[in-house]
């Protein structure tokens, strides 16, 4: 089994020795139960991983010896899903599930089809919502790489990252193009591939129009109609294996 992942600054991750404390050490020592001996991976979430053993726990840290560093490359090509705002927690459960099948990056869309909205109070507590749940799942996946988790996008800023893309793609259910037939990029250095994934009600005409004038491609999954909860991760698992990373 994989060690345990736990994440810390970069400063505090210098030192042959590293204590890890506060919430992370908490968890670590009073959560997890992690004893003298075990094996834990330490991160800063950029790509800094450190192979440690540990040599104490307290109430609510531990004591860890660096046995190997590893700075892990971002890997190519890049990917980003566009998510449109699901009700309920089914957005949370969409940026679990894109994070632990590796996505890059996750850009919060309001389509005009959202049913849900974040406004005011609500958007910054939303947003926050996301980012934890995307560091909780990264820590889940043994990942050494948070997700970057964007600020809320509108329809012309979704264009303008389709536009910049290697490959923008729109999941849609008419389109006549299989996903899983689309020409990808294999380790491109550029804004690698952008996903756009629609809201319950679907997209608009002005929506589609726009992604369209942008230079996205319109791709199909499959012939059953998923959730916009759970569409990002099925396609994120076909770019994986298309463009070599999995």
């Amino acid at each position: 089994m994989t060690p345990p992942v736990f994440l810390a600054d970069t400063a505090d991750l210098a030192a042959d020795t590293v204590t890890l404390a506060g919430p992370e050490g908490r968890h670590a020592a009073a959560v997890r139960r992690i004893r003298p001996g075990e094996a834990v991976d330490l991160s800063d979430g950029r790509g800094l991983r450190l192979r440690c053993s540990v040599v104490a726990a307290g109430a609510d840290h531990i004591v860890c010896r660096v046995l190997e560093r590893i700075e892990e490359p971002a890997p190519r090509p890049r990917l980003t899903v566009v998510q449109a705002l699901a009700k309920g927690d089914r957005g949370e459960a969409a940026v679990e599930m894109m994070t632990e099948a590796g996505v890059d990056a996750v850009v919060p869309w309001t389509a005009e089809r959202s049913i849900t909205r974040w406004k005011g109070d609500r958007a910054a507590k939303s947003l926050a919502k996301w980012r934890a749940t995307a560091r909780e799942a990264a820590k889940q996946a043994r990942r050494a790489r948070l997700p970057e988790i964007a600020e809320p996008a509108d329809r012309e800023a979704v264009a303008a990252l389709l536009a910049a893309a290697d490959l923008g793609v729109v999941l849609h259910e008419d389109a006549a193009l299989r996903l899983s037939e689309t020409e990808v990029p294999a380790g491109a250095d550029g804004a690698g591939v952008v996903l756009v994934v629609g809201p319950e009600g679907g997209f608009s005409d002005a929506e589609l129009d726009a992604f369209d004038a942008a230079g996205a491609v319109r791709a199909l999954l499959g012939d059953s109609v998923l959730r916009t909860s759970t569409a990002g991760v099925a396609a994120l698992a076909v770019l994986q294996a298309r463009t070599g990373r999995w």
